[in-house]
């Protein structure tokens, strides 16, 4: 493989019976080459995803759903990605859809600009310098229709407000913040999810089969079966930092990462913390098996340029043989892969950790190790952020060969904070950061 150049395209789409099985034809456009390789990791391709209006794409899979799309395109795919087993293909996913944060009298508000976006599992082909969608499915209800990006509770999550934070909207408990995609072996899918925080079992057509969420969430009025099986621990999660990388083992059991550590015993607590946690959730008996600690890098090791230890975040987890995994520590400009192994007696499931009256919590711990708490050991792999020609924000990583890896990012369906995001007749002010699968080759294989 070589580089590749960069490009835009502008997309139509076509579907069938409301479910898109055709290729979307796309009109190229050239733009700056790609990284140059060295005798370290290099980029050695990069592929960019063209210009689809987020209407289109939408009404395309559940029709009439989204009536104004504000000039927003088809972004967020990012969130994760996960090979389909033919070269160049993978499954991503889209988080929550367009949303944004603007201050109003001195406090955050959550803007969906788009409400009535329906997060759907994608699938693309990378050919050359061009990312194309092949193939989407739908996130649905029991009853077919569609979950939503909005938030569940109004006890726990922020409120959404309209694109120019100007208007309440509202909280729905089917909504979903999908971020980390698996496929397993019967053709459903498993999802993560940053509201609850949740796994979400996902038939082969996007219907959720069951969400399972932290025992006491109390999540009522959802139309799918919602099961009471994770911690109870897991309720403390950081706002928007619930679930974000998931890993299938080869056994077939999954892999969880909490983004953050958790705001264990209070926010301030959580902010400064550089400990989050893994999860091992066996699908076959319907439950957590294994709970691990997991301690970041100190934040200026991952990013240089950033001194505040609460950005540091798990975006993607990557099995790679055994009880192996990739795990992916990044800020927003900068991300490390390191590899580690979930050895057996680093298991901490049920012991004082998960109870969070325990003081001083795991969280708040300056040397884990120290008190006695078996921290998964983990081995540097590359710094991406050392690596020409790799985009920021890489929340998806997978693993094409035993010396290749596909990264993608999430680009925010163009979006930015701030009043400024949309312009005075309401239409998106595009950030230009494009949505991108980076190859890139390592040194030494894993």
């Amino acid at each position: 493989m070589s580089p590749h150049a960069t490009g835009r395209r502008r997309v139509h789409r076509s579907v069938a019976a409301g479910v898109p099985l055709a290729v979307l034809a796309l009109l190229a456009a050239t733009g700056p080459a790609a990284g140059t390789p060295s005798d370290d990791a290099h980029v050695i391709g990069t592929a960019t995803l063209g210009d689809i209006p987020l209407a289109t794409f939408s009404n395309a899979l559940l029709p009439g759903t989204v009536a104004d799309d504000r000039g927003v395109d088809l972004g967020g795919i990012g969130s994760d990605i996960y090979p389909t087993g033919r070269k160049g293909e993978y499954w991503t996913v889209t988080d929550r859809g367009p949303n944004g944060q603007i201050k109003v009298d001195g406090k955050k508000r959550r803007t969906f600009p788009v409400p009535g976006f329906d997060p759907a599992i994608v699938k693309i082909r990378v050919s050359g310098d061009t990312v194309r969608v092949i193939e989407a499915i739908p996130i649905t209800t029991s009853s077919g229709k569609p979950v939503t990006g909005l938030p569940n509770q109004a006890s726990r999550d922020e409120a959404p407000y309209n694109y120019d934070a100007s208007t309440p909207g509202s909280y729905n408990p089917n909504g979903l913040d999908t971020e980390g995609i698996v496929r397993a072996k019967d053709g459903s899918f498993w999802l993560v999810d940053e509201y609850g925080p949740s796994l979400v079992h996902v038939s082969a057509r996007g219907k959720v089969l069951t969400r399972y969420v932290p025992e006491g969430l109390n999540l009522t009025g959802a139309d799918y079966p919602v099961v009471e099986a994770l911690p109870s621990v897991l309720l403390h999660r950081k706002t928007n930092r619930g679930f974000e990388g998931l890993a299938q083992l080869p056994c077939g059991d999954l892999v969880m990462a909490v983004q953050s550590p958790l705001s264990l015993p209070d926010g301030d607590a959580g902010e400064a913390s550089r400990t989050t946690r893994l999860l091992r959730f066996s699908p076959k008996k319907k439950a957590v098996t294994a709970e691990y600690a997991y301690r970041f890098d100190a934040v200026n090791v991952v990013d240089p340029s950033e001194d505040d230890t609460s950005e540091l975040k798990i975006s993607s987890l990557v099995a790679v043989g055994g009880n192996r995994l990739l795990v992916q520590e990044r800020t927003d400009k900068a991300a490390r892969l390191h590899l580690v192994r979930l050895d057996k007696d680093a298991n901490i499931l049920g012991d004082a950790w998960d109870d969070d009256t325990t003081s001083p919590s795991l969280e708040q711990l300056d040397d884990p190790a120290a008190a006695g708490v078996p921290v998964l050991a983990k081995k540097l792999v590359v710094d991406l952020g050392t690596v020409d020609g790799v985009p920021g924000k890489i929340e998806g990583v997978a693993l094409v060969n035993h010396d290749t890896l596909a990264l993608i990012n999430d680009n925010d369906f163009g979006m930015t904070d701030g009043t400024g995001a949309f312009d005075a007749q309401g239409r998106l002010v595009d950030s230009g950061i494009e949505t991108t699968v980076t190859y890139i080759r390592l040194p030494r294989g894993i």
